[in-house]
């Protein structure tokens, strides 16, 4: 379903000993930006029943019923850089992007 490169494993491994009572990363897809959706994470300290976990050695990435298609096929990065550093997700989904990377339109 998503990919996670072996740099944002060892990220989300890091910042997630950095948490009390995480079980995984969310990653959610919810409306607004300036293309019409946009991308979210957030450390979640439980899961529902609808969500779809993908797990990559001791990570777990979580992600909502409505989330998990229009995330279908994502790579998940980490990338450090002289402009900044952080996650950058990769979507085959997205027809458009910002120029933040944060928004897109399917």
């Amino acid at each position: 379903m998503i990919t996670i490169t072996p740099i944002a494993e060892e990220k989300i491994r890091d910042l997630m000993k950095e948490e009390k009572d995480v079980v995984g990363l969310r990653i959610y897809v919810r409306g607004g930006g300036c293309h019409g959706y946009q991308y979210g994470m957030a450390f979640e300290s439980k899961t529902a029943d609808d969500d779809t976990i993908i797990e990559k050695g001791d990570v777990k990435v979580i992600m909502d019923s409505q989330s998990a298609p229009l995330l279908q096929g994502t790579e998940v990065d980490y990338v450090d850089s002289l402009q900044g550093s952080g996650f950058a997700i990769k979507n085959p989904q997205a027809k458009t992007t910002c120029g933040c990377g944060s928004s897109f339109s399917a």
